[in-house]
Parts: C-alpha cells; sequence; structure tokens
C-alpha cells in the first residue's frame, strides 16, 4: 500500500497559476489533481495515454478537433490514446479536476513539451 497525503503530494505549474499534484498511482495509472483560474486552458495536445478527466469544482469545456463539450461538477470525459484535446475553465470561478493516465504518465509530459 501507498499513502500520498495531498499536502505531501509533488507538485508543480505547468503554467503560471495552473496547479496539478501527483496523487497515488502505479506504472499502469497514475491520478493528478489539478486546478484552473477561469478562462486558462491547457494548449492542444496530445498523448499516447488514455485519460479520463472528472470535474470536481467549477465547469470545463474540453475540445478535441472536432467536438466541445461543456461538463459540470463530477461530469467526466474520456480521451483516447493520441487524441489531440485541450481543457478549458470557462466558467466564472477556479475549476478543480482530477485526471488519471493509463498507462501511468509523468509531470515530465508538460515540463518536456517545448522540446518533445
Amino acid at each position: 500500500m501507498k499513502v500520498v497525503r495531498f499536502e505531501e503530494a509533488k507538485k508543480y505549474q505547468p503554467e503560471e497559476d495552473w496547479n496539478r499534484r501527483s496523487l497515488a498511482g502505479s506504472d499502469e495509472f497514475s491520478f493528478e489533481w489539478f486546478d484552473k483560474p477561469p478562462g486558462h486552458s491547457s494548449p492542444l495536445h496530445k498523448h499516447k495515454n488514455e485519460q479520463v478527466t472528472v470535474v470536481l469544482k467549477g465547469e470545463f469545456t474540453v475540445y478535441t478537433e472536432n467536438q466541445e463539450y461543456r461538463l459540470e461538477k463530477y461530469d467526466s470525459v474520456h480521451f483516447p490514446a493520441n487524441e489531440p484535446h485541450r481543457i478549458e475553465n470557462t466558467g466564472d470561478e477556479r475549476a478543480v479536476g482530477l485526471d488519471v493516465f493509463a498507462p501511468a504518465r509523468s509531470f515530465d509530459f508538460w515540463l518536456d513539451r517545448e522540446t518533445g
């Protein structure tokens, strides 16, 4: 068993005011808590990992190359591996979500995105 206390979880900011924390996981899957201020969007990106995002607070709009959906508290979305997507806080308050990746993804994805 592995316990990861939220306040002790590895954290970083891929961009100013966009916070992420790595929660308990394994080589098979990883969990990342995140929050974004109103108006913030991740860049359009893709990765080899499948991804499920759950909205814990506020709202997000998720975009693929051909679709967009507004998600509210407790809604979720699945992105297949290599599907280009981005997630934007389109609400009026800081929004909080949980990302699940399979196989696991490290923080290096965002830290190395300009070079890789």
